[in-house]
């Protein structure tokens, strides 16, 4: 069974780091992979956050994040990562990884785009 497990979610405070995990089983999530990360609060729709292409060719992010939160992978760890530094109230959300097993050197920000999903981990950014 093809499963995506986030981890790494809690309270920090503004200013704050949080480092997300992805870790991936049933499956190797190797650079075939497109993996994005999405964010969601309640009441609205779920948020492309940032994106990493097949080969780690490009990653993409929402204008907010730049400069604030990096994509990164260890194949050898099966992992993926969302480095999140200098978090900020409206940061806080539910984040989700997502893997699309289609080979693409440019991702999106979409979630139609992506076929795996995990369960979710809460980022709370409060003082």
């Amino acid at each position: 069974q093809l499963q995506l497990v986030e981890s790494g979610g809690g309270l920090v405070q503004p200013g704050g780091s949080l480092r997300l995990s992805c870790a991936a089983s049933g499956f190797t999530l190797d650079y075939y992979y497109t993996i994005g990360w999405f964010r969601q609060v309640p009441g609205k729709e779920r948020e492309g956050v940032s994106c990493i292409s097949s080969n780690d060719v490009g990653t993409s992010q929402i204008d907010s994040v730049k400069g604030r939160f990096t994509i990164s992978r260890d194949n050898a760890r099966n992992t993926v990562y969302l480095q999140m530094n200098s978090l900020k109230a409206e940061d806080t959300a539910v984040y989700y990884c997502a893997a699309s097993p289609r080979f693409q050197l440019s991702c999106l920000l979409v979630t139609t785009a992506y076929d795996y999903w995990g369960q979710g981990t809460q980022v709370t950014v409060s003082s």
